[in-house]
């Protein structure tokens, strides 16, 4: 709130990021001050992050000033850098002053995974922003004054931007360091029970996760009315689970939307039903509209790309370093004239809720039918054998052949049972197209630093192809697991 009622720009990624994908990002946008904590915890184990600022500073000469706020407390800290607490003893608190500023006046910037190459550096207007947050926060998710609202998020996602807004409706945050799973997987639950959450924001993975361990909370937790979820699509079974082992009566918002516009397209409903499976609907304000290849609007049941036809209040106001505009317009406008194109496969129902098939990049098209790959991640999920599972396109024989890499829980092997297991049920709940040619095992799935699936990265691989910015994975390491596989040679 200081920064912005100066005018001042701001921008931020999580404590966890590496030195290079830190310099990545802020060495493009030249900042003045660093801001930083000296360490964070995570699953009980500290990690010193002390060390990694001299690299930073060095590769960014435009800092300035680093600020340290002393967190862990384990080191000392070096005296070129200013400690955070020598200056709440020196500075006298007063009123803020809001200086006068246009609408689009920039507030911060955002930048998108990177996982095909530099992060691109969104910035979000200051006036467009706060409307957009306060008008889901309030009139979609419910968020009232006095309200007690979380959400699981690392400061280098966009629904960390999302919760802070959350105090212009004069609801209180809860923040939480740590995994959601340890010690046990009750500790996100023990705190909204401790201190009343009343919105409990999470991700889809957390939740299926949760649903393969058959955990049930012990609380009542009176207070909550609103559980949101983001990150991929929430499978039917997985609201079928929240009613019956969370909570019976609260409005379980599966939401989608993204760092591009800083809030989301598709959102919870407080008029409407909630129907398994499916995004109850639209934002208010977003002309949302599913849209074929050709560019025309699809029938309703008909998959298409997520489109949006009027501009909107969080619109990015455009990219840093971008002076025409070329990188923005490619980026949203390119695919349909003059139209917000978000890449996203989507299903407008019967019911004017939506369903998400998953990311455009990485949709399959095995003899020509083009298939999402949630699609696949729905029925896999019901196997209780398989953690998680990834699914990709592979070029063969002048086709396309889907081939499906699958994490399986500790001491389980994939066998010839278990693969017959998983295409039944891929093949009875969905179509014969969406059954994978191959499933192979892998002890690990790369993600972006985000925790979403790098469906893309995995592609290049087994096609030989150069990622071109493995920073930005959280644990690249694992690609190694799909480097020349023999199983994708026959």
């Amino acid at each position: 709130m200081q920064q912005a009622s100066i005018g001042a720009i701001w921008s931020s990624c999580s404590p966890d990021f590496g030195t290079q994908s830190v310099c990545d990002r802020f060495s493009q946008i030249t900042p003045k001050i660093l801001i930083t904590v000296d360490g964070y915890t995570y699953a009980g184990k500290s990690h010193e992050l002390l060390d990694k600022i001299p690299t930073i500073k060095s590769h960014i000469p435009s800092i300035s000033n680093v600020v340290i706020i002393p967190y862990l407390k384990t080191l000392p800290i070096p005296d070129e850098f200013t400690c955070y607490e020598t200056i709440l003893k020196t500075y006298t608190p007063k009123p803020f002053v809001f200086e006068p500023f246009p609408f689009n006046h920039p507030l911060l910037i955002l930048f998108s995974s990177g996982t095909t190459g530099i992060p691109k550096c969104i910035i979000h207007g200051a006036g467009g922003t706060l409307i957009q947050h306060m008008k889901e926060h309030q009139l979609q998710c419910n968020i009232k004054p006095g309200d007690t609202v979380f959400y699981y998020s690392t400061c280098g996602w966009m629904m960390w931007n999302w919760l802070v807004s959350a105090l212009a409706s004069n609801a209180s945050l809860v923040l939480f360091e740590g995994s959601p799973m340890h010690p046990t997987p009750e500790v996100l639950m023990d705190m909204a029970q401790d201190v009343g959450v009343t919105l409990f924001g999470t991700s889809a993975k957390y939740l299926n996760s949760l649903s393969k361990m058959n955990f049930t909370t012990k609380h009542t937790l009176a207070e909550l009315r609103t559980i949101t979820s983001t990150g991929s699509p929430l499978s039917p079974e997985t609201f079928d689970y929240v009613y019956s082992n969370i909570k019976s009566d609260v409005h379980l918002a599966s939401i989608s939307g993204g760092t591009d516009i800083v809030s989301c397209f598709l959102i919870g409903n407080l008029m409407q039903p909630v129907y398994r499976g499916e995004l109850q609907g639209a934002g208010l304000g977003y002309k949302i509209e599913v849209f074929d290849d050709s560019g025309v609007p699809a029938p309703n049941g008909n998959q298409g790309e997520l489109v949006c036809t009027a501009p909107f209040p969080s619109q990015p106001i455009g990219f840093w370093d971008d002076p025409n505009n070329q990188k923005y317009h490619s980026s949203y406008f390119a695919r349909f004239d003059n139209v917000w194109h978000h890449g996203d496969r989507i299903e407008h129902t019967i019911r004017n809720g939506y369903i998400i098939h998953g990311r455009s990049d990485t949709v399959l098209n095995p003899g020509g039918v083009r298939i999402g790959t949630a699609e696949i991640y729905r029925q896999v999920e019901q196997i209780g054998e398989v953690i998680e599972s990834l699914a990709v396109g592979q070029e063969w024989q002048g086709d396309i052949r889907i081939i499906l890499f699958v994490m399986l829980r500790p001491g389980i092997t994939l066998d010839d049972n278990l693969i017959r297991r998983i295409k039944t049920q891929i093949r009875n709940e969905t179509t014969p197209r969406h059954v994978p040619a191959k499933i192979i095992q892998v002890a690990d799935l790369p993600r972006t630093k985000n925790g979403k699936l790098a469906e893309v990265a995995v592609r290049n691989v087994i096609h030989r192809i150069n990622n071109t910015n493995l920073a930005a994975l959280a644990n690249p390491e694992s690609l190694e697991a799909f480097r020349g596989l023999e199983e994708l040679t026959v």
